[in-house]
């Protein structure tokens, strides 16, 4: 057994809880962020941790990942909020990040640009509150993600488009546009896209 393996072989034949299946996930959200592990790697292993029944299913899953922290073995409070702002002022966020189970994006006259194509998700569902005021606020998800709006609009544009519904992560949308524009989409068709603007 690994400090990577929150688990002994003794228990292997117990039945898996979410909290268990969370624990695991966190660890290889870890492992992908640090680069221990391919986003396929990582994809593959995180959805056989949602779909193991018992201990035994989880600990091959993390045992050839060395050094978990304490702090990967529960689920850090890191994990599970996030916020990213854009005021007055334009960012992107790309690339290889962490976002948490419920990760806040405000654009507040300025612009925002988040894709989380190869962010570490911390489950298979995220919330996602998206919140423009007097901004731009532009959001790529991975095109297997399944899409829940639950957000709203006044004097705005929100659109939520392209791509089709997998079995990726479960990203419910949430938040609201004032005199702003959110667009969440899965799939960038041209260069005339909002993505590209």
């Amino acid at each position: 057994m690994t400090s990577l393996t929150p688990y002994g072989d003794r228990d292997a034949g117990q039945r898996a809880s979410d909290a268990d299946r969370d624990r695991v996930a966190a660890a290889l959200g870890e492992a992908l962020a640090t680069g221990r592990l391919t986003s396929t790697e990582h994809a593959d292993r995180l959805d056989a941790a949602y779909r193991a029944v018992t201990i035994g299913d989880l600990v091959p899953l993390t045992r050839d990942i060395p050094d978990l922290t304490e702090a990967s073995r529960t689920p850090a409070a890191a994990t599970e909020h996030q916020e990213v702002a854009a005021v007055f002022s334009k960012v992107i966020r790309g690339g290889r990040w962490v976002a948490g189970r419920h990760t806040r994006l405000r654009s507040t006259f300025g612009a925002l640009i988040v894709d989380l194509r190869d962010a570490v998700l911390p489950g298979r569902e995220i919330t996602l509150e998206l919140d423009s005021f007097c901004g731009k606020l532009i959001v790529r998800v991975p095109e297997n993600a399944r899409i829940v709006d639950e957000g709203s609009a006044l004097f705005s544009k929100r659109h939520v488009s392209g791509g089709h519904e997998g079995d990726g992560p479960l990203i419910r949308v949430t938040g609201k546009a004032r005199f702003g524009k959110i667009i969440l989409s899965r799939v960038v068709t041209d260069v005339h896209s909002p993505w590209h603007s």
